[in-house]
């Protein structure tokens, strides 16, 4: 089984998936929509990608405010969240997202990725970079020490 990765924008969604052995998260894809409250046709698309990569759980990013609070975006990342809980009954488990958005643009800068370009990859990136800090916390709490 694999676990799901998922940066929610306001007209994209960043996917990732980890490898069978729960060690490392690769980007696939990115979904795009024309609305941000058409969500069917995305839902429809990851729940395809769930069966495919055989998913059994979904990290979704939370996008905090840098005070820890929780603003309109993070509310609209709650609701997907229990769309996306009733629609595949898979948990959904919520991943502070603060600036991976700013990591991904980072990476992609010292790749020598263009900056008209790194639009076409962000969303990716940040779902990578979300569910790899997940993995990895869940690797630090099964550590022998």
């Amino acid at each position: 089984m694999r676990i799901m990765g998922l940066d929610l924008g306001s007209k994209t969604v960043g996917v990732a998936i980890s490898d069978p052995l729960l060690i490392t998260a690769q980007g696939i894809e990115i979904i795009r929509r024309k609305e941000e409250n058409k969500l069917r046709q995305t839902l429809a698309r990851i729940e395809a990608l769930i069966v495919e990569y055989e998913v059994d759980r979904i990290v979704l990013g939370l996008p905090k405010n840098m005070n820890d609070t929780l603003g309109e975006r993070a509310e609209f990342s709650l609701a997907f969240k229990e769309k996306l809980e009733r629609r595949t009954g898979l948990p959904v488990v919520m991943w502070d997202e603060r600036l991976t958005t700013v990591a991904a643009d980072k990476a992609m800068m010292e790749a020598g990725i263009r900056r008209e370009n790194r639009k076409d990859y962000v969303d990716k990136i940040a779902a990578c970079l979300i569910l790899q800090g997940y993995l990895d916390s869940q690797f630090s709490r099964t550590e022998v020490k």
